[in-house]
């Protein structure tokens, strides 16, 4: 069903026939998992453009050190101006922070509550990137919006937990989410100037993670060595977990659904193991847009910070002789449950969504800390999803609160799973 306005949709987050933000320049960037994959990348990128972006404010959950590191290092790049404000959310390691005089002076205070106040006391930044993984980065994105920022989105777990917040924090505040995610930053690339009432379908790609060949039947004993072993993308491990059960996928769609507002009866996906593609675009008439390159996440949060241009970028290009052939797949339902069980939380609405979010993380904590095996989590997943109801979530409280509900429910889950060997 395609959208039935030749306007902008509504309901979608991405404005894709819209403006974008006019921001000053050099654009300030409060940068959110500053020691993570994510985080990394935009510092280089920091780094290779000095004269167009610069930081303002940076966090971290518990590497201190790391964080350390980088605030000498944009003091070196940036000798003339202040250094970062910055929040610690671990609570031990704020302490440590706390303590370490290249870290003290700037330091706001831990947990949630640092993140927003973090993105609120960034008075002359004009950008986030949200790295943040998990439920956490929601809030933050939500200060953001208020404040009419640009929002480069790499948290998912935001509208995940929160799409329809966002969207009417985001109308409100006249800010714009910009997608990081690689399929999503793709697919808003194909969109670009485009009419909503053109698009019929959005078809994101996935790698397949590295069971994509192994039977069903060994899926019980692979080991968390395993499971962390991605083909193509070097990520952080709950991401990767994700990848490999295909719950990143899923959380994809609903994060598909609330940025650019068609039902997920539109949204699809395919099986692509080579990440050469990494979204389509199908108009009215047929025609299939792709976006292609290779799998650099520095090229979607460029075009993010950047409002949506191409700057000149060094780094590997694609092959297509190389590449020779292009493989596409439907995904096995069978074999990645969570696929299956995001879709049908999307459709059951946002209380849904919260409580599948939930249960992952705590599902996925649970394996990396080898209390669970691998197809546990689809398991406790979906038991916490047939133990909880779906409520309306009319603000943010709401949400939270059902969010801590399910992770409880998981934790009780789990251990009667551990205590029952079942």
């Amino acid at each position: 069903m395609a959208m039935s306005s030749r306007n902008d949709n509504p309901r979608a987050l991405y404005r894709c026939g819209a403006p974008r933000l006019v921001l000053p320049s050099p654009l300030r960037l409060v940068i959110l998992g500053a020691t993570g994959s994510i985080g990394r990348q935009t510092l280089d990128l920091v780094s290779r453009y000095p004269e167009r972006l610069e930081v303002a404010g940076l966090s971290c959950h518990g590497r201190v050190e790391d964080l350390a590191a980088i605030v000498e290092e944009l003091h070196r790049l940036f000798p003339d101006l202040p250094g970062p404000l910055l929040t610690v959310t671990d609570p031990a390691a704020h302490a440590r922070a706390a303590r370490d005089p290249r870290l003290k002076d700037r330091l706001l205070g831990a947990g949630p509550a640092g993140l927003r106040d973090l993105v609120a006391s960034c008075e002359d930044a004009h950008c986030l990137v949200n790295g943040l993984v998990g439920a956490v980065g929601l809030e933050p994105t939500l200060t953001a919006a208020a404040r009419g920022m640009r929002i480069a989105l790499a948290n998912k777990e935001s509208l995940v937990v929160g799409g329809d917040l966002v969207r009417q924090a985001v109308q409100q505040g006249g800010a714009e989410v910009l997608p990081v995610d690689s399929e999503h930053s793709a697919m808003a690339q194909c969109l670009s100037g485009r009419c909503a009432s053109e698009v019929a379908r959005l078809i994101l790609t996935a790698s397949g993670g590295p069971f994509r060949e192994t039977p069903a039947a060994e899926l019980a004993t692979v080991t968390l060595e395993q499971v962390l072993d991605h083909p193509t993308w070097n990520m952080g491990p709950k991401i990767t977990v994700d990848s490999a059960t295909l719950m990143n996928k899923g959380l994809e769609v609903i994060e598909a659904h609330h940025l650019f507002g068609l039902a997920y009866a539109d949204i699809d996906v395919v099986v692509h193991p080579g990440s050469y593609v990494h979204s389509l675009v199908e108009f009215v008439d047929g025609a299939l847009l792709a976006q292609l390159g290779t799998p650099d996440m520095r090229l979607p949060l460029l075009y993010a910070i950047s409002g949506e241009e191409h700057w000149e970028l060094g780094g590997d290009r694609l092959d297509l002789e190389k590449i020779g052939q292009l493989h596409f797949a439907a995904p096995d339902l069978e074999r990645f449950p969570c696929l299956r069980l995001a879709r049908q939380a999307g459709e059951a609405g946002q209380g849904a969504t919260i409580v599948l979010n939930a249960a992952n993380e705590i599902a996925v904590a649970a394996l990396l800390a080898h209390r669970l095996g691998y197809t546990d989590i689809a398991r406790i997943v979906e038991r916490t999803l047939s133990a909880l109801s779906s409520p309306v979530i009319p603000d943010l409280a709401t949400a939270l609160a059902v969010d801590q509900q399910a992770r409880e429910t998981a934790e009780r889950l789990i251990a009667d799973l551990c205590g029952s060997g079942a």
